[in-house]
């Protein structure tokens, strides 16, 4: 029986681990196949073509052959359009991949949520001071898109389309509710609204990413307990990262980095 061969598949790689001492598996998110496992063989080699190319937050063409859990991968080729993002664009990214490998299924395709990856890896990339934006920007689209997100321009426990003068929280077991006074966790249902309505758009990227802009500080920390929730963690590996990485900053110099200005980052990009 012939293997099943598939080619020039655009894709990212999420992360990779060693599976011999000149192998690597790879887990990687493609555009029509979902999240895929594949094994590099040889790409330890000082002499493999793979090695300048299976790098993190690059776009890729692959192809693959089997029809195992874990495939064989075939060939490997860096479509170009954006250098790796660096710096804390760099840990931001990884945070981006560990989502992804935290709540996507293998095998599972998301055409729409592999287009607002690439479109967030290349921000990230170019426009290094609007990281926590496109960051909030990916959460909603990424929980819309694997049906996490409840409708944001009603309320979960009515279905009555929101007030937009009052306040609402997002709770992760109910949905939206009326929030209390001092709740600061609310958004107004305008602010919810504009979220729903920006993702409703037929290209949401961007508008979304605007309509973030109006209420990011508030957003951080619905979207960070709703996805804590939804992954099982108390704290993302990317996150913690970061953290460590601001306290030893804060050791070496008194004009220390602000911890809420990274967003809920959380995995290294090659090694979560």
């Amino acid at each position: 029986m012939a293997l099943k061969r598939f080619s020039d598949e655009p894709a990212f790689v999420l992360h990779r681990y060693d599976w011999s001492e000149t192998s690597l598996v790879l887990e990687v998110f493609t555009r029509n196949h979902g999240r895929v496992a594949l094994v590099a063989k040889g790409v330890k080699r000082p002499t493999s073509q793979f090695r300048p190319v299976l790098l993190p937050l690059q776009p890729l063409q692959v192809s693959w052959s089997g029809d195992a859990e874990v495939r064989t991968l075939k060939a490997a080729h860096w479509q170009g359009g954006h250098v790796m993002p660096t710096g804390e664009a760099l840990i931001s990214g990884g945070y981006l991949n560990e989502l992804l490998m935290r709540l996507l299924a293998r095998d599972d395709p998301h055409e729409r949520l592999f287009d607002h990856f690439t479109t967030a890896v290349q921000l990230l990339a170019e426009k290094s001071d609007a990281q926590e934006l496109v960051l909030r920007a990916f959460e909603l689209l990424l929980l819309r898109d694997i049906g996490l997100l409840p409708d944001l321009a009603h309320d979960s426990s009515t279905l009555a389309e929101l007030e937009p003068d009052q306040r609402y929280v997002l709770v992760h077991e109910s949905g939206l509710s009326p929030a209390e006074e001092d709740d600061s966790r609310a958004l107004t249902g305008e602010q919810w609204m504009d979220l729903q309505s920006a993702m409703d758009q037929p290209a949401p990227f961007i508008p979304t990413l605007r309509a973030c802009a109006a209420c990011l500080q508030a957003l951080r920390l619905p979207l960070r307990n709703l996805l804590h929730y939804h992954c099982g963690v108390r704290v993302f590996k990317t996150r913690q990262l970061m953290l460590d990485v601001q306290a030893m900053t804060r050791h070496r110099s008194p004009a220390a980095l602000d911890t809420d200005a990274v967003p809920d980052p959380q995995p290294t990009p090659t090694a979560p």
